[in-house]
Parts: C-alpha cells; sequence; structure tokens
C-alpha cells in the first residue's frame, strides 16, 4: 500500500502496449507480467534466430540469452527474472544480467516490500540462497524450501548438512538436515525441516521439524518446541509479537497450537494455511471436520457449509472483521464471504481482494477463454482476454484495471463505485 500513493489514480482509460504488433515481430510470445502500477507490460520473447529476449511495453531490450525464466515484477516495480547465458545461469535485473553465475537456478522471490529478490542455486555441485544475485558463502549438499525476510535483508532454507551414501537409511535417520539463516546452519540436525518463515524483523525464522520417523515439532531459532506431535504444518508468526502458531496432529486429531501449547480446543480431522487478521487478534484456518468436505474455521468456529473439492487461504478484510476464501465444488469457483457463497460461479478464481474500509470484494475469474472483474458477486459487463488482480487507490475510491483487450494491453482507472453502485 505503501507505493500506491504515488500511482497515477486519474480516471480513465489508457493503451500501454500493442501486444498485436509485438507478437508479429517475433517468433514466440510467453506469459506477460505487468508492474503493479499499470505503466508497464513484459514478456519473455523468443526471437526468428531463437534467442531469448524482454519486451516491455511491445519494444524489445537488447540482452539476449540462451532461456528466460520466471520475469516478474516486484511490489516496487523491479522487472526481476533468470536468464541462462553461456550455459549459467544468473539475475536478470530490469533487462540487465549480474555478473555472478550459476550451474542452476530456480524459485525466485521477492521480499514483501519489493526491494531484494532471491532465488535457490547451484555452483559446484553444491546448493545455496542467493539474495539479489550473490550466493551465501556457505553451500549445502542439497536445498529444499526457502524464505525472504519481508525487509529483503535476509534469507533462510532447510539444508542437508550432511551427506548420504546412497541407501543410507540409518545415517538419514540420525538426521542430516536443518535450516540455514543467511548461510550459517542451526546446530540441531533433524530427519526433515520443511516451511521456514521469518517474524516481521527478520530476527527469528521457524520452520516444520521431523525428529523421528513419527515424531515432529516447531523449531525457533534452533529451539524446539518441547512437545512432540503426530505430524506439523507450516508455522506462522502473531503479527505484533513473535509468537508461534502451527497446525499440530495431537491423539490422532488436529488443533492449532501456539508457543507449544493448544491454543484452540476444536478437534478437526486436517487443518492447514492458518491466516491471522491484520491486527492478530482473528485467526482462520482451513479445515475438515467431515470426511472429504473442507471449510474455512475462524477462532475456532467452523463455517457451516462447507466444499467438496477445495478451500483455499482464508482473506481477512483490512480491519479482520469479515473472512473471504476462494472455494470449488464440482468443479466450480466461486468466493465464499464469512461462510456464504456467491451465486456466481466460474471456471477459475483468484485470491479475493477487500476495499480498505473492509466493505466490498473484487477478484478476478474466468470462464471459457475469457477474464471477468467480480465486485461483490456481480459480474463486471466487460470480458477481458487477460486481467490482473485489481488495485485499489489507498482511500478506496479508485480501482485501477489492468487487462489485455483486442489486442492491446491497457491500465483503466474508474470509480469504485462504477462496479459496486
Amino acid at each position: 500500500m505503501t507505493h500506491r500513493k504515488n500511482w497515477d489514480w486519474e480516471p480513465g482509460k489508457k493503451p500501454v502496449a500493442d501486444i498485436a504488433k509485438l507478437i508479429s515481430k517475433v517468433k514466440t510470445v510467453h506469459e506477460f507480467t505487468v508492474a503493479p502500477d499499470g505503466e508497464k507490460a513484459a514478456v519473455p520473447v523468443v526471437t526468428e534466430d531463437g534467442a531469448y529476449g524482454i519486451a516491455v511495453n511491445g519494444e524489445i531490450l537488447p540482452t539476449t540469452f540462451e532461456l528466460l525464466w520466471y520475469l516478474r515484477y516486484s511490489a516496487g516495480g523491479k522487472l526481476s527474472g533468470l536468464g541462462r547465458i553461456d550455459d549459467m545461469w544468473t539475475l536478470v535485473v530490469d533487462g540487465e544480467p549480474m555478473e555472478e553465475r550459476y550451474e542452476y537456478a530456480w524459485n525466485p522471490r521477492f521480499s514483501e516490500n519489493g526491494e531484494a529478490v532471491a532465488f535457490l542455486c547451484k555452483k559446484e555441485n553444491m546448493y545455496g540462497v542467493a539474495l539479489n544475485g550473490k550466493m551465501w558463502e556457505q553451500s549445502f549438499n542439497a536445498i529444499r524450501d526457502f524464505c525472504i525476510s519481508p525487509d529483503g535483508a535476509h534469507t533462510a532454507a532447510t539444508v542437508q548438512v550432511e551427506g548420504l551414501s546412497e541407501a543410507d537409511v540409518e545415517g538419514f535417520m540420525k538426521g542430516v538436515w536443518s535450516v540455514a539463516v543467511d548461510g550459517k546452519a542451526w546446530d540441531g540436525k533433524y530427519v526433515n525441516c520443511w516451511g521456514p518463515i521469518f517474524n516481521a524483523d527478520g530476527s527469528k525464522v521457524a520452520a516444520e521439524v521431523r525428529t523421528d520417523i513419527c515424531d515432529y515439532s516447531i523449531g525457533i531459532n534452533n529451539k524446539l518446541w518441547p512437545d512432540k506431535y503426530g505430524c506439523v504444518w507450516e508455522p506462522i508468526f502473531k503479527p505484533g509479537g513473535d509468537s508461534v502458531v502451527a497446525p499440530a496432529r495431537i491423539d490422532g486429531s488436529w488443533t492449532l497450537v501456539q508457543d507449544g501449547q493448544p491454543l484452540w480446543n476444536g478437534r478437526y480431522i486436517q487443518m492447514w494455511r492458518p491466516r491471522f487478521g491484520p491486527d492478530g487478534k482473528r485467526l482462520a484456518v482451513i479445515v475438515t471436520h467431515e470426511f472429504g468436505r473442507w471449510t474455512i474455521a475462524v477462532d475456532d468456529a467452523p463455517w457451516k457449509r462447507s466444499w467438496a473439492d477445495m478451500v483455499l487461504d482464508p482473506v481477512f478484510s483490512p480491519d479482520g472483521s469479515r473472512v473471504a476464501a476462494p472455494v470449488k465444488e464440482n468443479n466450480q469457483w466461486t468466493i465464499a464471504v464469512d461462510g456464504k457463497p456467491w451465486r456466481e460461479s466460474f471456471d477459475v478464481v483468484w485470491e479475493p481482494v477487500f476495499s480498505p474500509d473492509g466493505r466490498h470484494i473484487v477478484c478476478r475469474a474466468r470462464k471459457g477463454e475469457k477474464f471477468f472483474v467480480v465486485a461483490d458477486g456481480r459480474v463486471y459487463n466487460k470480458p477481458f482476454d487477460a486481467l490482473w488482480e485489481p488495485q485499489y487507490s489507498p482511500d478506496g475510491g479508485m480501482i485501477m484495471l489492468r487487462y489485455i483487450e483486442d489486442g492491446k494491453y491497457c491500465r483503466e482507472v474508474l470509480p469504485a463505485d462504477k462496479l459496486f453502485g
């Protein structure tokens, strides 16, 4: 939201890039990515000679690559991707490759503030994390999950700290996995580790830990919760503090545990993906308390309605009073708000976006080959060939739409009440 106050919120439609003209100039066009402020659209292209390039607003940048992966804009408008040059991979920022090269690179992620990008990499047959193109000094035998701190200053990953010979089950069960923060591994060695996450200021890391064949716990800065569980899922930090919450399996059923103590009284067949409200006072999680039926529990109270196919992550309104989630049944998607699904259903829906005052919800959806803006369950009367997440102005009075229509990428700002009125 801090970047949005500097965006252009004057109402009106602006064609930004001629997509049809670009397609006519190149051999192949891949997946478009659009800047958060809507002012730029970038896409990897393959030229007639087989080289990969980057086109921004229809113009192809001069530097080319053997391959190009995962081109994305950060929250701050930085364009990053992974490019291959002379059989080696590197970070590409705003079209320019960095000097560092790696045998392999994958899974780039931006920091929350949009100022840093990190990715997993392989060099001299060892693995680590590269932050803004530079790899950890210490590397490891293998690497799995990783995260980047909200301020972009630190990275952490689950790493294999000891080598294993082929089929060395005994050695594996003694523990060869740990969590490395900025390249320095925890002292503890475990059977497995997953799902590292930083707290708000980057001073602590929590992760799932498997201590034995059937025992699991949560580790925070190399210190485990005292109790062991039948299983755990990814932990999260409570906003405004350093308390850690995670789903845990106790005596054959699931509940939420905070700092090693059961937080909820309810017990469920399964639960995952807990999410706090913005102020940390409310907590929602995906649960099932009936086999094959999924729903959301908010503060240990499940919604009355459940769905057979799928329920995705809960999303709180800015004031924490409302919860929405994408839900799927009979192969059709919609948005459920406080347990009540919209009447309209779609082939695909994306994450709901609350207005700053929490009164309204907008999302993008697809039916067939066309994309639509959906406002409080009603389809906006205009289909698009491609569509990105709608953006609210800081005061909620305007909504920005970013879309491809009739061969052109356009940026359009309109009064929010035009969608909701």
